[in-house]
């Protein structure tokens, strides 16, 4: 009802592009902050990107600057993060959360507190 639901992942090679989506439901993902995670097995949980609400900056981890891209689109109440040049470093289960607070993009890598998470999709980077 109230919940966080991933798509978009795959099986690509190297190289390839993936387009991630985050789409709520039971409430409105525009006031949220949104994260992407990411952890690959036998990883700890890492903070790869994340947009405020509203949108006036975007945040990235160094690994992926250059090759993701988040964005949101209100009216479709979803949260997007576009990959390219995927390496097979990338390879990992990928999840978005969600944070009413206006700071969460503040110190959403080092904290795993978020009002709504979802259960994630599987991105496989191989040849």
């Amino acid at each position: 009802q109230l919940h966080l639901v991933e798509s978009g992942g795959g099986l690509v090679q190297p190289g390839g592009s993936l387009r991630l989506s985050c789409a709520a439901s039971g409430f409105s993902l525009g006031a949220y902050a949104v994260a992407w995670f990411r952890q690959a097995p036998g990883k700890e949980r890492e903070g790869v990107s994340c947009i405020m609400s509203p949108p006036v900056n975007t945040y990235y981890t160094d690994s992926v600057k250059g090759r993701f891209t988040i964005s949101r689109d209100d009216a479709k109440n979803t949260v997007y993060l576009q990959i390219d040049n995927l390496k097979p470093e990338d390879t990992a289960v990928y999840s978005c959360a969600a944070d009413y607070a206006y700071y969460y993009c503040l110190g959403y890598v080092s904290s795993s507190k978020a009002d709504y998470w979802g259960q994630g999709t599987q991105v496989t980077v191989s040849s």
